[in-house]
């Protein structure tokens, strides 16, 4: 008589292993049979890495918690063994996940970071004891589970990326222009200093209700990436702010304030502007202004593209498959154009009609960041050790 393990088992199992995740097998079954069941899954390969309840009877504490990493499968073993070897995992400092569903699978399950019990053929005792109940008892949703915690995960990050870059674009962009200001006036003879700011309050207000608000919130959306569970877990004592996410901030950070003060020099040394001194300077100061805020606002939508992998080239995935994401870019940067076009919206936040050469350097601009985050994937200068 055979209970055939599961097709789907086998692949959770294999995907465990390509995730980092080493899956044990403690049962009370007989060990003959208990090997059998884990080099059909692919939990075991060597007779060695199997223990009886027996055996484990005669191991210390310290010796078991030494060795624990040696065995994969756990026969004839009772309640009190279970808990003994989720605690000489814990105490190998690994998170450890533990399913069960009889009443004395409990202990373990109480011991365990993370309880999961059955569902369908649990007992009320384990579902109690449990943090995590498994509705269709099937091994591979927890590794299904797992697949979208960390999908949920690179989502969080890849939104905090693109405010905290785009916010610290903003910052340079305010900061270097104060600092610069009497060299911008004697560069492109302003005379009158106090009107020579690259963005009006009212253009940041916008940038950050509109143009930050909805592709942050639809890149919680994206699907998980293709290497999502061919990479190892992280460490729990790591925290968001990795040495990568802090450099991809900073530089990223840096590279759209860097692009929005070009777009502010260029539109002050426009040429050809007719009028008194004073018109000229202001129809100066209104047209940088307003390629500023048109470059900081088009490049963050453009640049949202870049954070949705930190190492694969935009040209290698499928930049199209959340439309939830493509609908909130297509919304932010139709409001943006509005505003442009509309001569009442455009006098309330103070924007100059561009002319076509100005427009022409907005847009390549605009999609610069691309160039620039493709040229630092490229050169393996996106990621740090620690992503």
């Amino acid at each position: 008589m055979i209970d055939p393990p599961r097709e789907e088992a086998r692949v959770a199992v294999e995907k465990c292993k390509t995730a980092g995740i080493k899956t044990v097998m403690i049962t009370g079954d007989h060990k003959i049979t208990a090997i059998a069941i884990a080099k059909a899954l692919g939990i075991l390969e060597d007779e060695s890495e199997a223990l009886t309840g027996a055996e484990l009877e005669e191991m210390s504490d310290e010796t078991l918690t030494k060795n624990i990493r040696k065995y994969s499968v756990y026969a004839r073993v009772s309640p009190e063994h279970k808990v003994r070897i989720v605690k000489a995992w814990k105490a190998q400092g690994e998170i450890v996940a533990m399913t069960g569903d009889g009443v004395n699978d409990a202990p373990a399950l109480k011991t365990a970071d993370i309880g999961c019990a059955m569902g369908m053929v649990g007992t009320d005792v384990a579902k109690e004891a449990a943090d995590v109940i498994l509705t269709d008892d099937n091994f591979a949703t927890v590794v299904s589970a797992v697949e979208e915690g960390r999908r949920i995960y690179d989502n969080i990050l890849k939104a905090i990326q693109y405010l905290l870059s785009s916010n610290v674009g903003e910052i340079i962009v305010l900061f270097v222009a104060i600092l610069l200001t009497p060299l911008l006036a004697k560069w492109f003879g302003i005379t009158n200093i106090s009107n020579l700011e690259p963005l009006l309050p009212i253009h940041i207000l916008w940038i950050n209700l509109v143009t930050d608000a909805l592709p942050a919130l639809a890149l919680a959306f994206d699907p998980a990436n293709r290497d999502i569970m061919n990479r190892k877990p992280k460490d729990t004592k790591s925290g968001i702010f990795t040495k990568g996410m802090v450099w991809r901030v900073i530089y990223q950070g840096v590279m759209i304030g860097t692009l929005t003060l070009i777009a502010f020099c260029i539109g002050l040394a426009t040429p050809n502007i007719q009028g008194t001194k004073e018109y000229v300077e202001h129809v100066k100061i209104e047209i940088g202004q307003t390629m500023a805020f048109s470059v900081l606002a088009l490049s963050q939508l453009v640049h949202v593209f870049n954070i949705r992998d930190n190492k694969n080239s935009i040209f290698k995935t499928k930049p199209f498959n959340n439309m939830k994401l493509i609908l909130a870019i297509a919304v932010s940067a139709l409001l943006m154009i509005t505003i442009l076009l509309i001569p009442t919206l455009r006098d309330i936040f103070s924007i100059w009609a561009l002319p076509v050469e100005n427009i022409i350097e907005v847009v390549c601009l605009v999609f610069a960041p691309i160039v620039i985050v493709e040229i630092f994937k490229l050169l393996k200068m996106n990621t740090t050790k620690e992503e």
